[in-house]
């Protein structure tokens, strides 16, 4: 494992714990000649699972594109790393537990932005922008005001 920060390949373990799911385990680690930590994560490697995009093209998953966007659509918001975390690992867990190797975009795409609307509106709207591709301001202001009447609604 290199370190990040000056790519010095031995570092040590100072602390080891499994993740609330217990599908990853967070290791705290500190780099033997820059004394830099850093954190990395394991993760049991399973089945390849493909995703079938909109255009039928089919990719091979992979945990840190899911995890990429999401973190993009939360830059610059009051979320916690860990809560990125906690979501894609809410989202990875259903997905290997579809009784299929092949899993849509569309199914993705859904659940991600089901999970940030609990989280974080904003995040939830540029997330869906992206997503559904708007092409206009009409159509973000078309999605800001369901969220805005389900939140008025809600209190």
């Amino acid at each position: 494992m290199k370190c990040p920060f000056c790519g010095y390949e031995e570092n040590k373990v100072i602390d080891s714990r499994p993740s609330k799911d217990s599908l990853s385990v967070r290791r705290r680690r500190e780099c033997l000649r820059c004394r830099r930590r850093f954190t990395t994560y394991e993760y049991v490697e399973k089945s390849v699972v493909n995703i079938i995009k909109s255009d039928g093209k089919r990719e091979e998953f992979t945990r840190e594109k899911l995890k990429q966007s999401i973190t993009i659509a939360c830059r610059k918001r009051p979320i916690s790393d860990e809560e990125i975390e906690n979501v894609v690992d809410e989202i990875v867990s259903k997905m290997y537990m579809q009784d299929s190797n092949e899993i849509e975009s569309k199914w993705i795409g859904e659940m991600v932005m089901e999970k940030l609307k609990s989280i974080d509106k904003v995040a939830y709207i540029r997330f869906a922008s992206v997503y559904r591709n708007f092409q206009d301001i009409g159509e973000f202001v078309k999605e800001f005001e369901i969220i805005r009447k389900k939140g008025t609604k809600e209190q």
